[in-house]
């Protein structure tokens, strides 16, 4: 009876050991399973954004919600087994055929394949936000974005939500992209992946609500929003680090009164559709109502966006008597004169020598 007793004993005994054996192997090769790659032959690029200050669980979700890993649970334990507590924030273009310790590496080198923030310049045209956006966002793609800034039903959105920025004005027949100089020139930053009317949307918001303290200014003169727009967004584009802007603004006004041409080069240019450091007398040929030297007045909108330097330039013009101004590319000072022969005299001087 004894002998019978021990010998059951004996077997629970084995019985439990072989268990804990399987249990234990089992769960290592569970475990080692779930750090292998999701798939081996998935190399597709997928760009995943971790926000700074992530807790490792929270990586580990956004790395399972991405199809990168198979667990988040099991990345958790893996990182903190390791002790990698030096995982850097910002976008990543990973895949599925890396394993954990491959994403955990990239992580730790912190080589982000774009900004965590969207930078948008002051004088920047929509084609160059949409390269900016297309860098701060990879998985965008630019005709996409160029598509939706361009769609009608989205810019009768914004006329809706923006009612005392986005006017009627930006859908004008001549008018070549309604929201150009709509996009306020400041510093974003969007979290994942965010479409891409809700970044415009959120650039044309900043924009109305700069716009909004000089409501009262452009109600007492008279101004609308679109040629407010328009004008500051010539004076951006003609203005260099070192020169007046209300002395700029007050050249464009004086020419209007006079009912002068503008002559602006950077409306050639914004016609032509292109970045060039020289504008050429073909250039000048253009047709194009944006072209200011075969048409008077503002072209019909924008050239590109203005920060508040220049906006503020265009609502507080300096009172002088000037017609005409050149920059000395080389070392950016700005000429003002009254008449064509002072102008021409001083483009001898400072542009037609340093040739």
């Amino acid at each position: 009876m004894k002998k019978s007793k021990s010998r059951m004993i004996t077997i629970i005994i084995s019985s439990i050991a072989v268990i804990l054996v399987a249990i234990t192997v089992g769960g290592y090769f569970y475990v080692n399973s779930q750090l292998q790659a999701v798939d081996t032959a998935d190399k597709k690029a997928v760009i995943v954004d971790i926000p700074a200050g992530s807790k490792v669980s929270e990586i580990g979700d956004i790395l399972q919600n991405n199809n990168v890993i198979n667990s988040s649970m099991i990345f958790t334990y893996y990182v903190k087994y390791k002790n990698e507590t030096n995982l850097k924030a910002g976008k990543y273009k990973l895949n599925p055929s890396m394993t954990v310790e491959q994403i955990v590496s990239e992580l730790k080198k912190g080589e982000v394949v774009a900004p965590s923030k969207l930078v948008i310049p002051e004088g920047y045209t929509l084609d160059q936000i949409a390269d900016r956006m297309v860098n701060y966002q990879p998985t965008l793609k630019k005709e996409d974005i160029l598509k939706v800034m361009d769609d009608k039903a989205f810019i009768n959105e914004l006329i809706t939500k923006y009612p005392d920025t986005v006017t009627n004005d930006v859908l004008a027949a001549n008018i070549k992209h309604p929201l150009e100089g709509y996009l306020y020139p400041a510093t974003y930053e969007f979290s994942g992946k965010t479409d891409i009317k809700t970044m415009i949307s959120d650039m044309v918001k900043t924009t109305d609500a700069n716009i909004a303290q000089y409501k009262p200014e452009l109600t007492k003169q008279k101004m609308s929003v679109h040629k407010f727009l328009t004008m500051s967004s010539i004076v951006e584009k003609e203005a260099t680090a070192n020169v007046d802007r209300n002395k700029i603004a007050s050249v464009f006004y004086n020419r209007l009164k006079a009912n002068m041409p503008l002559q602006t080069d950077p409306t050639v240019l914004y016609a032509l559709g292109k970045h060039k450091s020289r504008t050429m007398y073909k250039d000048l040929k253009v047709d194009s109502p944006y072209n200011t030297y075969k048409n008077k007045g503002l072209p019909p909108g924008p050239i590109s966006n203005s920060g508040k330097t220049s906006m503020e330039a265009t609502l507080h013009p300096e009172k002088t008597e000037f017609l005409y101004f050149l920059a000395n590319t080389k070392t950016g000072q700005v000429y003002f004169s009254k008449t064509l022969e002072e102008h021409n005299k001083l483009k001898e001087e400072h542009i037609t020598s340093n040739n």
